[in-house]
């Protein structure tokens, strides 16, 4: 994450009044994902499908988070992949909220990584925008696994995509974005003047578009493994029912505010645009 010192003790100043509120349970990661979430959302599935992938490609899978952030997301995948590591160059979060940095995070550029090491998979969830590190990514691993929305996000040019750099899209998905979160919990707890307008809530839940979008890229020799895998997993979760029957606690806020497992948002035409539903490409 690239934010100015200024902005961080700003929002840490907000985030400390919000905390004295006693707010609802899970609410503060969809609101101050920067100390507490991600700027991505996600549920336990998406955990499931990015082991499944990795695990196709090398049972002790070599598995990088680039811009891991406060190592919300790699903590979950570390639970299956224990050597799993994440760069983050913003450590100042951390600091303000007085938790030592784990020794599975580096503090340092990611060009340095890009002579040493080499990954089976990498994880980009976020890149702030005006910033654009894919040349390097593309140099540590043979499959990409990358999130982005839609409002420009991800480089200079707010393209996030890989083909450029000799990789395939193998897949995707669709999920709400944490702004999407953040204005369904603003507008159902935290405006007085809606509490009662049940009806200005009904209109102002039909314009989520859910513009987060999650993007498998493999180099041609692994595609096939990758597309097999998540084929296999997608069938676990609705054969076996893990998408209801596994799940993150947190997952009750995205449930609460109508961003469901496949879930068919009024302003989205198509079914081919329900969340978490997977498109092969």
């Amino acid at each position: 994450m690239s934010f100015s010192f200024d902005e961080i003790l700003k929002a840490y100043e907000f985030y400390k009044k919000y905390q004295l509120k006693k707010p609802s349970s899970h609410h503060e990661r969809f609101i101050f994902p920067l100390f507490s979430g991600t700027y991505f959302c996600y549920r336990k599935i998406d955990v499931h499908r990015v082991i499944s992938i990795a695990k196709a490609l090398s049972e002790n899978a070599k598995y990088i988070d680039i811009g891991c952030g406060n190592g919300d997301f790699l903590r979950r995948i570390r639970k299956y992949l224990p050597h799993s590591i994440g760069i983050e160059q913003n450590l100042l979060p951390l600091y303000l909220l007085k938790k030592t940095k784990p020794d599975y995070i580096y503090s340092i550029p990611i060009e340095l990584f890009t002579n040493k090491h080499k990954f089976d998979l990498a994880f980009v969830g976020w890149m702030q925008p005006g910033i654009d590190f894919r040349k390097y990514v593309a140099k540590l691993a043979n499959c990409i696994i990358t999130t982005f929305d839609s409002g420009g996000q991800c480089g200079i040019n707010g393209g996030c995509e890989y083909e450029e750099f000799g990789f395939q899209k193998i897949a995707s998905w669709r999920t709400p974005s944490w702004i999407d979160v953040n204005i369904e919990l603003m507008n159902n707890y935290y405006t007085d003047s809606l509490t009662n307008k049940d009806n200005v809530r009904q209109y102002l839940s039909r314009l989520r578009t859910a513009n987060n979008f999650w993007y498998v890229y493999s180099s041609n020799s692994i595609s096939n493994k990758i597309t097999n895998a998540l084929k296999s997993q997608i069938q676990k979760e609705e054969n076996d029912h893990l998408f209801s029957r596994e799940k993150f606690d947190f997952e009750v806020v995205l449930d609460e505010c109508g961003f469901g497992y496949y879930e068919k948002l009024p302003s989205l035409l198509s079914t081919e645009k329900s969340l978490w539903k997977v498109h092969f490409h």
